[in-house]
């Protein structure tokens, strides 16, 4: 008897496209550093961070109970209410507390 062998070829892996990807991280490093030397704008920078203080209360004309949140740093301080049936936090009045 007489035994078969079987050679077998290896398999080959398509090679990626090299300049597609050279091309491509090249895009991709031209965006981080537009991103990283952009300009910031003046509104982002011109606010101080906050310090928070948080009053549950009622107010007039209202069911539901509303929260004072006041911002110290800021001057400035917001009432708001849950409403229920919607399941959001409303906005009901602002106060700008320097002015």
């Amino acid at each position: 008897m007489q035994s078969q062998q079987t050679v077998s070829s290896p398999r080959r892996r398509p090679s990626p496209n090299i300049a597609a990807l050279i091309a491509l991280n090249t895009v991709l490093v031209g965006l981080l550093a537009a991103v990283t030397f952009a300009p910031s704008v003046s509104a982002q920078s011109a606010r101080a961070r906050g310090a928070f203080t948080m009053v549950a209360g009622g107010a007039n004309n209202t069911q539901s109970s509303v929260v004072y949140i006041v911002d110290t740093i800021n001057q400035e301080m917001m009432v708001m209410t849950y409403e229920s049936s919607t399941r959001t936090v409303k906005g009901i009045a602002y106060r700008n507390l320097a002015a």
